[in-house]
């Protein structure tokens, strides 16, 4: 009877867990922007009625009031990597009222055969403001990289909830998995390490040997913003009489131009600045004559898009060389949402022809 009557009274009082859900989830996504941390996303959940009345028949006896029950909301954080489980984990503890008694850092437990492979789960005391009809109420905070989270799923799903859930003869694999996992997390963090530092040494290296580096995204978001490319992106600009954007909200474009540039044959920075010197005067004439003529492509965005100038130079290559193909830049420039491709291309061939192969007739 106490327990239909624990449950009733939650049903009663559901909507104010809701907001409690609600209040704790944007109050830690705000904590963990303050930080500065990447994070994967944060969810919230508030437990079903029904279940609820799972959980007290089966501890009959343990819960007489709700304010017993600590799971009743819960907060999930999945960060990308685990090293960041760590972090989220300090800043719970130094901004949150945790509750020892019935908190778990699974990432101290160090057994070499323990079962499962989870991340940190604190409950903690609601602050009294956020939802004042449950002043001081715990709920769980439960923070986990994703791969963990997908340990973790996905062993729910198989109905294992304990070492000795899980059969002998399937257990050794078990344990090899969450190995395999840690590894990968381990590895995950070790890729974005280098390729932090790939960034920032990037200036360096290529002032030193520009030859050597491989053009690729990150390479390109640097050469975007450096001579040659930016001075003749201006220069385009300039001639259209249109402002050159900055800070592009186009995180796939690097990667784009890049392909452009392996897909007429270059691949490393030094060629580019080469090439972009030789053929400077090229690539400004077929811009400026050819852009007019396909503004539904850059109006819209109010002016020049960085990387014009190679877009150029990529168009002026495939132009002049039978191997290549204009229609296969257009392609991975991926415009098909603008316009049918067969009518720029023909443009395109038209203006080279024009202002290029035969600049006299121009």
């Amino acid at each position: 009877m106490e327990s239909e009557a624990l449950v009733q009274a939650y049903r009663d009082a559901l909507p104010e867990y809701e907001r409690l859900r609600d209040a704790v989830v944007a109050h830690t996504t705000g904590l963990l922007a303050g930080a500065g941390l990447n994070i994967h996303h944060v969810t919230g959940r508030v437990k079903r009625p029904s279940s609820l009345a799972d959980k007290l028949r089966r501890k009959p006896g343990r819960y007489h009031t709700l304010e017993d029950v600590t799971d009743l909301v819960g907060v999930r954080v999945i960060t990308y990597f685990e090293r960041d489980v760590n972090v989220v984990a300090r800043l719970t503890e130094d901004h949150f009222v945790v509750d020892w008694d019935n908190s778990i850092d699974k990432s101290r437990m160090h057994d070499p055969d323990r079962f499962g492979y989870l991340g940190v789960h604190y409950v903690v005391r609601a602050e009294p403001d956020l939802v004042p009809e449950l002043p001081g109420i715990r709920y769980e905070v439960q923070i986990r990289s994703i791969l963990q989270h997908a340990w973790a799923e996905i062993e729910h799903d198989l109905g294992y909830k304990n070492r000795e859930a899980v059969p002998r003869e399937v257990r050794r694999r078990f344990y090899r998995l969450a190995g395999l996992l840690e590894m990968a997390d381990e590895e995950f963090m070790v890729l974005h390490r280098m390729a932090r530092d790939y960034a920032a040494t990037l200036p360096a290296r290529i002032a030193d040997d520009p030859g050597a580096v491989f053009i690729d995204a990150q390479s390109m978001t640097y050469l975007l913003g450096t001579s040659p490319v930016h001075d003749l992106d201006s220069r385009l600009a300039e001639a259209l009489h249109v402002p050159l954007l900055s800070g592009w909200p186009d995180p796939e474009r690097p990667q784009r131009l890049a392909s452009l540039l392996h897909y007429v044959g270059v691949h490393s920075v030094g060629l580019l600045q080469k090439e972009l010197a030789r053929h400077e005067a090229e690539v400004q004439r077929l811009g400026t004559a050819l852009l007019p003529r396909l503004r539904a492509l850059w109006e819209p965005a109010g002016g020049l898009r960085p990387g014009s100038s190679v877009v150029q130079y990529a168009l002026l290559r495939a132009c002049a060389n039978p191997g290549l193909d204009p229609q296969q830049v257009m392609s991975l420039l991926d415009l098909s949402g603008t316009a049918t491709s067969a009518p720029m291309v023909r443009t395109v061939r038209e203006v080279y022809a024009r202002e290029i192969a035969d600049p006299a007739a121009s």
